[in-house]
């Protein structure tokens, strides 16, 4: 009886799970702290946003060098090695005594993080066949879930001891719980059910008449194009709330909801990319994020924030994961890990372009109108290629050949 699809592989979905929210942290708090960060050392709106563009800067990183590490060294020692890591920056940050000094650790912060992000995503896809879908979109959505939770735990730290305590608990969280699960991820998949699965592949795999190096290109600039579009509500929405005079606090609340509507869309995203592919689930999922982010234009009621929010968190959750999916249906199954790496690397890219780009042009206009516009000129690129990837792709001939 094969592992795939087993008792087995759901179990250890359900650790990597729990490795994630705790893992993911490093992606989000420096979201929250942001209007405390530029506030405590009185600088502009674009310098408070290069902590956060630098933790993308090592989180992009991450997500290719450390999906090579897998690659070589297997998953729970990598991932082992990064809560120590996570630790260790989280800490060092709570005690910096400028902008400078916090910036470069969070470039060490968003590398270690990106162990809970790729590397999980290709490791738990390798365990999976018939609902490799879902299980992605599960495993995907911890980065969610914690962009969820860890806002609502900090919220009253962060209104009373302060965002230096608030990074204390995260480091002291990311070796206490992060270390034991890795241990439950030592067993690598067997080679029996690494055959089976490239088999299994071979019969689905599709191809879009390009090579492989081609592909994962063209999947890179769509995913900096998707990514620059998504950071702008994601990385500015609580500042956007305190210029509107409605508090952090309420924009944490905006940011969860908002996460929590990208965990539902992208367990849907799961369900479908098992039925439709993962390009055709790509496509509708960022041409609905181009709608959402139209909707931020006019919008500056509460209520209506919230709404708009949930529905942009709805739209885009399952765009990230999907990638995942493409790579498994048009590459080799053996070069999963790096090549998934290099394309996630790719969004996160686009999600630090974004972040600082929404910043710098807020600063030069004082309105975040224009960052909503330039979001969804980088969305319209993604659905470009997206559109281009799906009308050229056909199943694959039987000995792997790419048509002329």
């Amino acid at each position: 009886m094969s592992i795939l699809d087993s008792r087995t592989s759901w179990t250890r979905l359900a650790l990597s799970l729990a490795l994630s929210l705790v893992g993911n942290a490093g992606m989000w708090a420096i979201i929250v702290i942001l209007p405390a960060v530029e506030a405590e050392f009185g600088v502009d709106r674009a310098t408070a946003s290069l902590p956060y563009t630098l933790t993308m800067v090592g989180f992009a990183l991450g997500n290719w060098v450390i999906g090579r590490w897998v690659d070589r060294h297997g998953v729970a020692r990598v991932l082992a090695v990064a809560a120590i890591l996570m630790g260790v920056a989280f800490a060092g940050a709570a005690a910096a005594p400028n902008i400078a000094t916090l910036s470069i650790l969070q470039t060490a912060i968003g590398f270690a993080t990106a162990a809970s992000f790729g590397p999980l995503i290709a490791d738990v896809s390798q365990w999976f066949l018939r609902r490799r879908g879902i299980a992605v979109a599960i495993i995907a959505s911890g980065n969610y879930l914690s962009g969820a939770l860890w806002p609502l735990i900090l919220a009253d730290i962060l209104a009373g001891p302060g965002w230096r305590t608030a990074y204390l608990i995260i480091a002291a969280s990311a070796v206490l719980i992060m270390l034991p699960l890795t241990l439950a991820l030592r067993r690598p998949l067997p080679e029996e059910a690494m055959q089976t699965s490239a088999a299994a592949a071979a019969l689905r795999a599709r191809t879009a008449g390009l090579s492989p190096n081609t592909l994962v290109w063209l999947l890179a600039i769509a995913g900096i194009g998707c990514c620059v579009a998504m950071s702008m509500p994601q990385v500015h929405i609580v500042a956007y709330c305190v210029d509107l005079g409605y508090g952090p606090a309420v924009g944490a609340e905006m940011l969860s909801l908002m996460l929590m509507g990208g965990v539902v869309s992208r367990l849907i995203s799961g369900l479908l990319a098992d039925r439709l592919g993962g390009v055709l689930t790509l496509l509708v999922g960022s041409s609905l994020q181009m709608l959402a982010l139209f909707l931020y234009l006019p919008t500056s009621g509460l209520a209506p924030l919230y709404i708009v929010s949930l529905i942009f968190g709805l739209s885009q959750g399952g765009i990230v994961p999907s990638y995942a999916i493409i790579v498994r249906e048009y590459l080799p199954p053996k070069e999963a890990g790096a090549r998934v790496g290099f394309v996630i690397m790719a969004t996160i890219v686009g999600m630090a372009l974004g972040g600082w780009m929404s910043g710098w042009i807020y600063d030069l206009t004082g309105s975040y109108q224009l960052a909503f516009i330039n979001g969804i000129a980088f969305n319209a690129l993604n659905v470009a290629i997206m559109i281009v990837i799906l009308l050229r792709s056909r199943p694959r001939s039987p000995r792997g050949a790419v048509p002329a």
